[in-house]
């Protein structure tokens, strides 16, 4: 059987994270793309994220989401340590300052380092950044992505069409 290369890795800082990530997944599973998802904490397990931002390019991940809450070392770290694209999910956990402190931990990287980093629990949006990172290779996967983006057009038209039609029949 052939099995798809592991592409995206999804990391956490913990399993509280994965309501969040879990977004990613989804939609890295609605476009075929083959990812793995795992706890890699920057401050309880610093070696297994050492070993893990080491070794991801020679196990053929191309693109890596990580999301944290809180001090949210996790993304910063891991794009330290490796030439890959990483993206940043800043959650919004249970000793947050209202996701703010995991926002600007991602957001505010030094020179050097750099990390994209997407809205506060945008999850899919990190995942559907990494389709389009990939999709720079890939014409299914950019074929697929432009046809995403007229659905999601063609949905926006429709629900305008209709809030038109229930207005103009309210008066």
């Amino acid at each position: 059987m052939y099995n798809k290369p592991v592409l995206v890795s999804i990391i956490m800082g913990s399993d509280s994270d994965l309501p969040v990530m879990k977004d990613a997944g989804d939609i890295l599973d609605a476009f075929g793309v083959n990812y793995e998802i795992s706890i890699v904490s920057a401050h309880r397990t610093p070696q297994r994220m050492f070993d893990f931002a080491k070794t991801a390019y020679s196990r053929g991940v191309r693109v890596i989401i990580a999301g944290a809450g809180g001090a949210a070392h996790l993304p910063g770290m891991t794009a330290s340590l490796t030439g890959l694209p990483v993206i940043g999910v800043p959650v919004k956990s249970s000793n947050s300052i209202e996701g703010w402190d995991s926002i600007l931990s991602i957001l505010q990287m030094p020179n050097g380092i750099p990390v994209a980093t997407v809205a506060l629990n945008a999850a899919k949006n990190a995942g559907l950044l990494a389709i389009r990172i990939l999709s720079t290779s890939d014409q299914k996967l950019y074929e697929a992505m432009m046809a995403y983006q007229d659905e999601m057009e063609k949905s926006v038209i429709e629900k305008a069409n209709k809030l038109t039609q229930d207005l103009s029949s309210t008066n």
